[in-house]
């Protein structure tokens, strides 16, 4: 009874070569996928794209494990996954254009003020989810957003309008202050 649990937790049921390759192939067809499906399935996940990332998983499981369900295949399937990323990630660290295709370039949502729909609407972001991405980074209104950027990984960069809203509502009390400040003194001196 020893020997068949030892056999099936670590003896692999399939060749180390191809335990190797189908998790990069997997891993290259996840890449290749992602790039495709937008930025959004990155970062700017609503209930349906988790749903889609978590099956996705689910999906793609038996192809990198294949008939082996050891643990030495489990090992060596989630080693060479974390390898071939590793290797990915510093190849492109150092290779901007190659990096660019890879990941894509930046997206302008808001431009002095103005929001481009035509870019939310190629990146499938709904206004109110645009909106909600905005409230979490402190603006109560796209109206406060000068620049709105989408990143490479899927964030939304905002940066809002010099001078904001708050500072210009004070601006002009306090130049309201000035006024019946001087209106008082002006007031005294007559007295």
């Amino acid at each position: 009874m020893d020997s068949k649990i030892f056999h099936d937790m670590f003896v692999l049921g399939l060749p180390v070569a191809e335990k190797i390759l189908r998790p990069i192939v997997v891993y290259a067809f996840l890449v290749v996928g992602l790039r495709l499906a937008g930025k959004r399935e990155l970062a700017q996940l609503n209930p349906f794209d988790l749903v889609v990332l978590l099956t996705l998983s689910n999906a793609v499981q038996n192809a990198i494990i294949g008939d082996d369900n050891s643990v030495t295949g489990g090992v060596i399937g989630a080693a060479t996954l974390l390898l071939i990323n590793h290797g990915v990630v510093r190849y492109l660290y150092s290779h901007d254009r190659i990096d660019r295709l890879v990941e894509g370039d930046s997206d302008v949502l808001i431009d002095e003020g103005v929001v481009n729909e035509a870019r939310l609407k190629k990146e499938l972001i709904t206004l109110s989810e645009f909106e909600s991405a905005a409230h979490k980074q402190g603006f109560r209104s796209l109206d406060e957003v000068e620049r709105a950027v989408l990143e490479p990984g899927g964030s939304i960069c905002f940066f809002g309008k010099k001078p904001s809203p708050e500072i210009e509502r004070h601006m002009d009390l306090l130049a309201r202050l000035d006024h019946i400040s001087e209106q008082l003194m002006a007031l005294r001196a007559s007295k």
